[in-house]
């Protein structure tokens, strides 16, 4: 393990997870939003784009992050779609989280007792200002593990974006395999890296995990 070779690499290593946590934050964001759309679609019954929700999870979930990828970053250009790397990725990681996001929704709305709704609704509340009051608030303390897993699984996910040429951090360890053949420290400062973002991330869900289920569910 050679020191010097750690010690030259490092900057690079960090550009990369700068970029690999912006990839990640936006894709997360976007595919909770997309989720959480898709979910109030299901819910509110709406009859045309329920079907096309159950289509686009269908398609999202069972086809591999790595084939969105070369959709977007190489197959729209032949229908006068061109995206950059960066983009190519985010909208690929929101296209796959979407689909996960909402099937955790899915289970935190279910898990919110009928009897609410229907108190709700005998207060005067629309069916719309349930689902917004009353149903929402828990149904995402329920859903928050599921949703924070997903989470770090679409983070984990940025490791294969270096096929759009995105300089990630697996881009960067391949680099310096390839022109320093350093395998050892590469796979060192790679892991360090992912290692670095990932916790963080998940000290943060326990913690919010904590407080939101405290505040909302009393418990």
């Amino acid at each position: 393990m050679d020191a010097s070779v750690i010690v030259q690499w490092l900057p690079f290593y960090g550009q990369a997870a700068l970029l690999t946590i912006r990839v990640g934050l936006i894709g997360t964001a976007l595919a909770l939003t997309l989720g959480l759309v898709c979910e109030m679609i299901r819910e509110l019954r709406i009859p045309v784009l329920r079907h096309a929700v159950t289509g686009y999870i269908e398609l999202s979930r069972n086809t591999p992050l790595l084939v969105q990828l070369f959709f977007l970053y190489f197959g729209l250009p032949k229908l006068g779609i061109v995206l950059s790397g960066e983009a190519a990725a985010i909208i690929g990681l929101a296209f796959l989280g979407g689909s996960y996001m909402a099937e955790a929704l899915r289970s935190g709305f279910q898990s919110v007792v009928k009897a609410q709704r229907e108190s709700a609704m005998a207060l005067g509340l629309t069916r719309t200002q349930v689902i917004r009051h009353v149903v929402v608030p828990q149904a995402l303390a329920y859903a928050l593990p599921a949703l924070m897993a997903n989470t770090v699984f679409l983070v984990k996910e940025t490791s294969v974006v270096s096929v759009v040429a995105l300089p990630d951090l697996v881009y960067v360890a391949k680099e310096q395999i390839g022109n320093t053949y350093t395998t050892n420290e590469a796979l060192l400062l790679l892991v360090l890296a992912y290692a670095a973002i990932l916790i963080p991330v998940v000290a943060l869900a326990v913690w919010v995990e904590r407080r939101l289920r405290y505040g909302l569910l009393g418990s």
